[in-house]
Parts: structure tokens; C-alpha cells; sequence
């Protein structure tokens, strides 16, 4: 298990052992926030058929909706690398930030002053109660990486991210690079 400890920036990548559960299944979550009332974060390699057009037909663009975990996925969730743009931003870390005033936002987008490498939408997020994310630590179920993209992961594509993570890691992890993402089809 890498030896990093758990705060907000960092990304958490989900053991080559959940199998079975549809959100987290080969998973890589960017941490946005961490302290001891609990945690939260976004599954940023899931997108979702569905464009930020289709949900809000105000918004000109086709950028991709991510699952951002199975927490309120009713609701509309981005993070961005442009806080000099949007207002009101708050910063997760690395020039990473998270939400800021939606109508300017939108206005950006439909200007062409942010693109697809700028922001990412999620539907829902993934959170954590108080401890429950350290207990799911102590259970192997997540390995904390540092996020070497910085505010570059936004634009980084998502098919096989969570395969290249594993990759990174090395070691024993290489064994599941072709693994199939279902067992059974083995």
C-alpha cells in the first residue's frame, strides 16, 4: 500500500479488489475535501453518456458528465482550473477548484473561455461520515496516490486512467492491467 496520507488534492484509487460495485469498481477519485467531520470526492473516470448540453440545453457545449459518485446524483457538481474566470471558487489544492457562480460559468462556456481542459462536470459526488473513509483505509479498499497531473487531470482522458494509475503503482498491481473489469469473463 503506498504510505500517503489522506487529504484533500489527493487521489484515491480503488483496489483491484472491488468488484462488483457499479460506482467504485475500478475507480480513481479526486479527493476535494478531507477532515475529521468526513470526506468528499468525485470519481473522475466515469463519464456518462450524457453531455452538459443535454442537461442544461442553455449551456452550448459537448462536454462530458462524469458519475461523480452515488451521493446526490440529482445534482450537478464541477471542478475547474480557471479561478480567475469563475467567482467564488474554493480550492482543493494544486490549482485544482471546486464549483463558483454557476451563471458565469455557463456564460464562460458558451463564450468558448473553457473548455473541455478546464472543467468537469459530475453528477453526484462520492462522501465519506466521519471515520468511515479511514475504515475503509484500514480494509485495503482504496490506495492514496499524490496527484501528479495537478490542474491537468481535468483534461485527462478517462477510459483507462485507473488502469494507468495501477500501472504507476507497479509491483503486484501489474497482475490486473488486463485483467477483465468483470472476473466472470475470465
Amino acid at each position: 500500500m503506498i504510505s500517503e496520507k489522506l487529504k484533500k488534492g489527493k487521489l484515491l484509487i480503488a483496489e483491484p479488489s472491488i468488484i462488483g460495485d457499479l460506482s467504485f469498481n475500478r475507480s480513481v477519485i479526486l479527493l476535494a475535501d478531507h477532515d475529521k467531520k468526513g470526506s468528499v470526492g468525485f470519481i473522475i473516470n466515469k463519464p456518462l453518456k450524457y453531455t452538459i448540453n443535454d442537461l442544461i440545453p442553455d449551456i452550448k457545449a459537448n462536454l462530458k458528465i462524469y458519475n461523480g459518485g452515488p451521493v446526490e446524483q440529482d445534482n450537478l457538481y464541477f471542478i475547474h482550473n480557471v479561478p480567475d474566470l469563475i467567482p467564488n471558487s474554493i480550492e482543493i489544492s494544486n490549482g485544482i477548484y471546486w464549483g463558483g457562480e454557476y451563471e458565469k460559468t455557463k456564460e464562460l462556456i458558451n463564450a468558448g473561455k473553457i473548455d473541455k481542459n478546464n472543467i468537469r462536470f459530475f453528477l453526484g459526488y462520492t462522501g465519506w461520515d466521519e471515520d468511515q473513509l479511514e475504515t475503509e483505509m484500514a480494509e485495503s479498499s482504496w490506495i492514496i496516490a499524490q496527484n501528479n497531473y495537478q490542474n491537468k487531470i481535468i483534461g485527462k482522458s478517462s477510459s483507462q486512467f485507473w488502469k494507468k494509475q495501477i500501472m504507476e503503482l507497479g509491483g503486484d498491481y501489474l497482475i490486473w492491467i488486463n485483467a477483465p473489469e468483470n472476473p466472470n469473463y475470465n
